[in-house]
């Protein structure tokens, strides 16, 4: 454990880890060992000195890993776990010292938490202080923000609200996710490669502008590493999977996008 060094300011608000030992749930791929010394290594390289270690769909609900490496340096990094409505509160406690703040939602795998987990979690983990994350379709919009409504947690949307390169100008998503706006909802700019692009992703520049224009400050960036889209043996270089928000965003508005997971994660 290296505790002698500060860490870039930068934030990569979305990686995942995985170790090939660990129990993982049949019917999903299976993981390669990617564990946390080689993303800080790759991250920091770009100035990412500050990792959101999202729990992924393989491991259910055993969030054993992430917490595991969240401990190895305590309060650097953070977490958004997966968890069931039979969670204790013991374990909820557990996870925010290690650094955990939120807790996803998974609407497009099936087997991610719904609405009726939604409502039973919600007064733990507002009292916690902590999110819901959404990887959810762009036409799932309108069931996430009549969920939040009231509720008052916070939603974060994974990459890009899932407004694919397929979503038109017209399309009701975007009025959708004004209305999460509103509420004080969040959005993740990742995960390109899952909405009908290719690199270097232009044809998303226009999507990331209005996003932008939308949300406000209210954007944090996040790699997706090690992107299980692809081949273990061929994975996209690190840059190129943040270099659409300086093209599409500019210098100076990219620059808050990375440093915004010091205060959405806080």
């Amino acid at each position: 454990m290296n505790t002698h060094h500060t860490p870039a300011d930068g934030w990569d608000c979305h990686v995942h880890v995985f170790d090939p030992t660990h129990p993982a749930q049949a019917g999903h791929y299976q993981p390669v060992l990617r564990d946390l010394p080689e993303i800080e290594h790759t991250a920091t390289a770009l100035g990412m000195g500050h990792l959101v270690l999202v729990q992924p769909s393989v491991y259910g609900t055993d969030n054993g890993l992430i917490l595991r490496a969240l401990a190895r340096e305590p309060g650097r990094h953070r977490g958004v776990a997966v968890v069931d409505t039979a969670v204790t509160d013991a374990e909820l406690d557990t996870m925010h010292r290690l650094g955990v703040r939120g807790v996803r939602f998974n609407l497009v795998s099936p087997v991610g938490n719904g609405p009726e987990a939604f409502r039973a979690l919600a007064p733990r983990l507002k009292a916690r202080g902590w999110h819901v994350q959404w990887y959810a379709r762009a036409d799932q919009l309108a069931a996430i923000a009549d969920l939040h409504e009231g509720s008052g947690l916070t939603a974060v949307i994974d990459h890009l609200a899932g407004l694919h390169a397929g979503i038109s100008a017209a399309d009701p998503a975007w009025a959708f996710l004004e209305r999460l706006a509103a509420q004080g909802a969040w959005v993740k700019l990742s995960g390109w490669y899952r909405l009908q692009a290719s690199t270097p992703y232009e044809v998303l520049h226009g999507h990331i502008g209005r996003v932008a224009t939308l949300m406000g400050e209210h954007l944090v960036w996040g790699s997706d590493w090690p992107h299980t889209a692809f081949e273990h043996d061929a994975l996209p270089p690190y840059d190129s999977l943040w270099q659409p928000v300086v093209q599409a965003l500019g210098e100076a508005r990219a620059a808050t996008v990375r440093a915004a997971g010091a205060l959405l994660y806080a």
